[in-house]
């Protein structure tokens, strides 16, 4: 893809700006389509299945941008993520109050806010569309990494599982899902802008060209073949769903209740094999915090956990808590347990998440908050994130870990044939968020051409298959059991050989766009004479 083209500066003065009633009551039109667009974007993604709501929401945000400065595009976005996060990140106030959900809805508008502004800025280059969905990616690519690690949640291709776009992501993973489908409502909006507008239709012809091709780029995306790796074999796999005694923070406070609920819904598993009501499992997957009692220093917990795994007769990957060597940090874990031996590998969660596993710069944040002191000092753990259970190489992604590509995709990279997922949701109570949750794993299993096993204590666990299809799933805040035979796969996507490479040109494309849209800007002022500060310029031609 080329470098945006240079603008030439405007060779006429700037139209005077409208009358201020006029200018207040636009303002005051574009404001509510910005919140409108971002809570059309919150309404595309799962539970719901209007995936297509999707690129309408981003053709609402290019017709706002189009033409404004980049404060007003900063301030519009401000509105628009704040529109989608709010309802979207709901969960992460469930139980400890709507201030620390409040606060973190209004930080990571932020991040949508700088994008607006480099969309707005953009607007005006030839080709606008292409280069304003390439700002967005750059936008999602600087939220999931700051601060603290980033939080990948809620990027656009998250929220694509069910629609027509899904392909693209084996080859350019979710950064170039977001980008087509950012494109293709921004194409849409600057059509409809050239249609309705006098002049030649022909001007339409470009971003018509535009949203044809991000239409079409799902089906082709599908025709390109993975890399043949060996044949895989078929093995069975259990996922365990023990609940939890209740919901809410406090659900830990009965530790014990959750490893019994595992062990027993284990035995339960059991004894249906035995009676031939299913097939026994070559691998059994319990979810994060199945065993929140150290089962290394505890022997009560270990004889537990062993008697589930002699019970059914394979290895079982056991979600625990360890503390570490120091005394003083702890690792949220995934054990191997061999029956009759107890835990042969270990797999330490790689990416903590901050103020829930821990507290970055704990003493800064006293200052607001009790619940400082209570929280842990988890650390993440080292490796690419793959155990071996029966022979078969698992990759594991412990909870939010589904949300980072690189993370799944050194675990893929280094063997994993099956993806494992598992998490604990308890604390987020019949929020939407585990089904968000669910939703990356979908679009994970098309990515990586790897069926995924999602376990997890409370709901929604899941079995998925390559082509991000749910063949089975449970209720919430149930015990249940789903056993699947599971094809294992050896193949290569384009997405999984060139890792962050499509994100990263994607990113400095629209950050180079920005940067020829400013120049431009200062080029056409100086020749024509700089509009005041608070008013805005009148729209250029089609460019």
């Amino acid at each position: 893809m080329a470098a945006p083209p240079t603008v030439q500066p405007a060779s006429a003065p700037e139209p005077p700006a409208p009358p201020r009633g006029r200018g207040q009551r636009a303002w005051g039109v574009r404001l509510l389509a910005a919140v409108g667009a971002g809570a059309l974007l919150y309404a595309s993604f799962p539970p719901r299945t209007m995936w297509w709501l999707a690129p309408v929401a981003f053709a609402l945000l290019g017709a706002v941008l189009r033409g404004r400065r980049a404060r007003a595009g900063f301030g519009y976005g401000f509105a628009f993520g704040a529109a989608f996060l709010g309802p979207l990140l709901v969960w992460t106030g469930t139980y400890v109050g709507p201030l620390p959900w409040l606060v973190l809805v209004a930080f990571e508008a932020l991040f949508l806010g700088a994008a607006a502004a480099g969309m707005a800025l953009v607007s005006r280059l030839p080709g606008a569309p292409v280069w304003a969905a390439a700002v967005w990616v750059a936008g999602e690519a600087l939220r999931g990494r700051v601060p603290f690690g980033g939080l990948p949640w809620g990027r656009v291709g998250f929220g694509q599982p069910d629609g027509p776009l899904l392909p693209v992501v084996a080859v350019g993973g979710v950064p170039l899902l977001s980008f087509v489908t950012a494109l293709a409502g921004l194409a849409l909006a600057e059509t409809l802008r050239r249609l309705v507008r006098a002049g030649p239709r022909r001007r339409a012809a470009l971003p018509a060209l535009l949203l044809a091709v991000a239409l079409v780029a799902g089906p082709v995306a599908g025709l390109v073949p993975a890399t043949l790796g060996a044949p895989g074999r078929t093995v069975t796999i259990a996922a365990v769903q023990g609940n939890v005694p209740r919901l809410g923070l406090d659900f830990n406070a009965q530790r014990r209740a959750v490893l019994d609920n595992h062990v027993r819904v284990t035995e339960q598993l059991a004894a249906d094999v035995a009676a031939g009501r299913e097939p026994r499992p070559d691998l059994v997957i319990w979810p994060e915090n199945s065993s929140d009692i150290d089962p290394l220093r505890n022997a009560d917990a270990a004889e537990r956990i062993d008697r589930a795994a002699r019970a059914i007769g394979v290895p079982i990957l056991v979600g625990t808590v360890l503390r570490n060597p120091d005394g003083q940090t702890t690792s949220n874990s995934a054990l191997v347990w061999e029956p009759g031996i107890g835990p042969v590998e270990r797999n330490d969660k790689r990416q903590v998440q901050p103020f829930g596993e821990y507290i970055p710069w704990r003493s800064f944040f006293r200052l607001f908050s009790s619940y400082v002191d209570r929280a842990g000092y988890f650390v993440p753990g080292p490796g690419p994130g793959v155990v071996s259970m029966a022979g078969v190489p698992v990759g594991v992604a412990i909870c939010w870990e589904i949300a980072f590509d690189d993370l799944v995709t050194e675990s893929v990279a280094a063997g994993a044939s099956v993806l494992a997922v598992p998490s604990n949701n308890a604390t987020f109570g019949l929020s939407e968020m585990t089904y968000q949750q669910l939703a990356m794993a979908r679009v994970r299993a098309v990515e990586h051409d790897r069926p995924v096993v999602v376990a997890t204590t409370s709901g929604v666990s899941a079995t998925i298959t390559p082509d991000g299809t749910v063949t089975a799933q449970t209720p919430q805040f149930a015990p249940a059991t789903l056993v699947d035979q599971t094809a294992l796969r050896t193949t290569t996507t384009l997405a999984t050989r060139l890792r962050s490479v499509p994100e990263w040109v994607l990113s400095a494309l629209g950050v180079m766009a920005v940067g020829v849209a400013v120049v431009a800007t200062r080029r056409s002022r100086a020749s024509s004479g700089a509009a005041p500060e608070g008013t805005r310029s009148g729209e250029d031609d089609d460019g």
